[in-house]
């Protein structure tokens, strides 16, 4: 306890003690989706931009992050620079017409080119002047600060307020949004709680399966590449709203990102909820949510395989993808017309109907028995499926009865 004779020196010495043990957090493996879609991005050495109101612990984030990784972090305001502060001085020297006018870069770029690695954090991002901005392009994608390359070691993640909640805030150019993945942070409630109590989650580097690199590779550009060919107008859709044009949106370079993060997701053997964040942080919502139908179409079992065994068929949980299953089953039944795999998809409907909802095999069953040649006989599952089937269509015929009801009733 402090004395009356205490000097001013003492007391805040025993005021910075206190300063120090409310310092003190600790960490914990705690499951994180945000967190674990940006030290995903961050390993994949993509720049970040982390979108969220003010005070929601983006810096702090931030912070931990750089903590977690053993990464020396660099922050720089990038609303209180100017232009020249990232494309760098003019410096004369004793030739110009010989040697030229060299860029030089500031004093934190230069520390890290010095220390071959870190973490460079531009904060308030959405209130630098476009001027400013211009002058970023360079340093996001190309890495560049006036005439100084920075290191592969060093990663980029930025932090931006929306324009409502910003200070003088402006909408990002295009150039510049979209050479970042988009990440909006949000703050739950019990990480929030746990955090201020002294323990906050911790950020991990996503452990890559060594083995499995060149098929996560190949899945991401399957899945890239098949859905650019069958919808060519997403290769390049520059937004129209000048607030969504400050986003994520599709192009030849944010679906390069977006295929690397897959093959990064992939081989990390990350969950779907991550590889959303990620994908449509990078291509915008409607083509992220189209990108990652198809990574589900991959995801289904050949048909040809489970004709090959319907006894030991596992079908998928979610009714959306069981449905396309069954369709593509009946597909590769009309593709090759023969009793044996007509009898098998029979048998795959009936396993259907006894793992899920009754519905999905309507109209798979009434397609696969249109497909009967006439010397084939009935299998004794139909008698499995024909209930189902009748509930299904009376169902649709009370639903026809009402639906004219109410229209001639107006």
């Amino acid at each position: 306890m402090p004395t009356h004779t205490a000097t001013p020196t003492r007391r805040l010495d025993v005021a910075g003690d206190l300063l120090a043990l409310l310092r003190e957090t600790t960490t914990e493996p705690r499951a994180d989706d945000q967190l674990a879609a940006l030290t995903l991005a961050v390993a994949a050495d993509l720049p970040v931009l982390l979108w969220g109101e003010p005070g929601i612990g983006k810096t702090a984030g931030l912070t931990q992050l750089a903590e977690a990784l053993d990464l020396p972090l660099t922050t720089v305001i990038a609303s209180v620079h100017e232009p020249s502060d990232f494309a760098g001085l003019p410096v004369v020297g004793d030739d110009p017409a010989v040697q030229g006018v060299p860029m030089a870069p500031p004093d934190w770029a230069v520390r890290l080119v010095r220390a071959g690695r870190g973490l460079l954090f531009l904060d308030e991002l959405s209130t630098a002047p476009p001027a400013v901005q211009a002058a970023l392009l360079r340093v996001v994608l190309e890495r560049r600060i006036g005439a100084l390359q920075l290191p592969p070691g060093v990663r980029i993640v930025a932090a931006a307020n929306p324009r409502s909640s910003a200070a003088d805030g402006w909408e990002l150019s295009p150039p510049l949004a979209n050479r970042f993945v988009h990440l909006q942070w949000v703050h739950d409630h019990e990480v929030v709680v746990r955090g201020l109590g002294g323990t906050w989650p911790r950020a991990t580097l996503p452990q890559l399966d060594p083995t499995g690199l060149p098929a996560a590779v190949a899945y991401a550009r399957r899945a890239v590449c098949g859905l650019l060919a069958v919808r060519p107008a997403l290769v390049h859709q520059l937004p129209k709203n000048e607030a969504r044009r400050g986003g994520a949106w599709p192009s030849p370079r944010s679906w390069e990102m977006a295929l690397r993060l897959i093959a990064f997701a992939t081989a990390a053997g990350a969950s779907r909820d991550v590889l959303s964040l990620l994908v449509r942080g990078t291509v915008g919502e409607g083509p992220g949510l189209e990108l990652l139908a198809g990574l589900d179409r991959l995801d289904l079992p050949d048909p040809e395989l489970l004709l090959a065994d319907p006894a030991g068929a596992e079908l998928p949980e979610r009714g959306d993808l069981r449905q396309a299953v069954l369709d593509g089953v009946v597909a590769a039944v009309r593709n090759r017309p023969a009793r044996d795999r007509w009898d098998a998809a029979w048998a795959l409907l009936v396993r259907a109907l006894e793992t899920g909802a009754p519905d999905l095999v309507v109209v798979p069953a009434t397609e696969l028995a249109a497909l009967r040649r006439e010397e084939w006989e009935v299998p004794a599952a139909i008698d499995r499926l024909s209930g189902a089937v009748s509930i299904s269509r009376r169902a649709d015929r009370v639903a026809a009865r009402i639906t004219l009801a109410a229209r001639g009733g107006r």
